[in-house]
């Protein structure tokens, strides 16, 4: 259950995550990976919301939604810290 838990926060945070444009988009955080590694072989259904909110038909499984969480890192070559989250923050420059 407790696993249910963390899945069902990432995907709340996955939801606030796309909402941001792309371009203002952090990175995607490494808190995703343990939950996203544990259900990777779930084969049990997620409810329908968390389906739909991850972009998958309903009746998919924890371990469909653990590849969404995993493919959000392909390409990526760093993390946000967590106040960068889900938005990237604008710097001042120094100069």
């Amino acid at each position: 259950m407790r696993a249910n838990l963390q899945f069902g926060r990432i995907v709340d945070e996955f939801v606030r995550w796309r909402a941001v444009a792309e371009d203002d988009r952090s990175p995607a955080p490494a808190w995703w990976w343990g939950p996203a590694f544990e259900n990777l072989g779930v084969r049990e259904a997620m409810p329908p919301e968390w389906c739909a909110h991850l972009e998958l038909p309903a009746g998919a499984t924890y371990a469909d939604g653990a590849a969404v969480f995993l493919r959000s890192f392909d390409g990526q070559m760093s993390l946000p810290w967590p106040e960068d989250f889900p938005r990237r923050a604008k710097h001042a420059d120094a100069a």
